[in-house]
């Protein structure tokens, strides 16, 4: 079955990029690249969603950035954000469409590897409850292990979103034997009722080989975006990544 297979596009990178020389003055009226002009330019390009990372030490997103684009992207909201009672705080002020629960490691350059959930199943479950019942759906970013599959659904997650880095980093065989680990892990997460979603490190040139991984509802793609969107601007770089995600066939 042919159905649209769903884009987020992270656009943290273009707020690193504005970090870079203006993390302290924020107010100033020079102040660019625009973290809205970037949403609005996905949008316009066909993006469903966008993701931001709210990260503990704001490397990228910050606290106004948040604000300011749940008030003026027309499409919906996805916010990463570790499991803190400050950032939740915030999530449930702020009521994005989606919240994806995610590790953070203030060391690392950007989130590596999937959330331990079956290690922190309560911690967690009190948090999707709140969110769920403030009308957020919940997602558990998290590796292709079955046990945490498995934990998501017991903790009340709505999706969970499969860490694709380690099937984008490697290459052969071992890609292979990656790939087959996303597909059993999407297609247990599907007969639990998961919405699943996938992400991290995806590009036009690997995508087609995680497409035998089925369920997919949605990607979340950033860094290859932003990137690509230096040399042929942001439009022109999630045009590429449709034309490569429309092939995808669900089972």
């Amino acid at each position: 079955m042919r159905s649209q297979l769903l884009l987020g596009v992270n656009i943290d990178h273009v707020a690193t990029l504005r970090q870079a020389r203006y993390r302290t003055m924020l107010g100033a009226h020079n102040v660019e690249p625009s973290i809205l002009q970037a949403a609005l330019e996905a949008e316009a390009a066909g993006a469903q969603s966008i993701t931001i990372h709210l990260r503990a030490d704001r490397r990228h997103i910050v606290d106004e950035d948040v604000y300011l684009l749940r008030k003026k992207i027309g499409t919906k909201m996805n916010l990463e954000m570790g499991n803190t009672p400050e950032i939740l705080a915030i999530a449930l002020e702020v009521k994005p469409d989606f919240v994806c629960m995610v590790p953070e490691n203030r060391e690392e350059v950007t989130t590596e590897g999937g959330l331990d959930v079956v290690g922190q199943k309560e911690l967690l479950r009190a948090s999707v409850s709140q969110l769920e019942a403030n009308g957020t759906r919940v997602s558990m970013f998290i590796d292709p292990d079955l046990d945490q599959i498995r934990a998501s659904a017991e903790i009340g997650a709505s999706m969970v979103e499969l860490h694709t880095g380690t099937f984008a980093n490697e290459q052969g065989k071992k890609r292979t034997q990656e790939a087959a680990r996303l597909k059993a892990a999407a297609e247990l997460g599907h007969s639990l009722g998961l919405q699943i979603n996938a992400g991290h490190g995806l590009t036009v040139a690997n995508l087609p080989e995680l497409f035998i991984v089925p369920h997919l509802a949605e990607l979340n793609i950033g860094h290859s975006i932003v990137a690509r969107s230096v040399f042929v601007g942001m439009r022109q770089a999630i045009a590429e990544f449709r034309a490569v995600m429309d092939t995808y066939t669900r089972p």
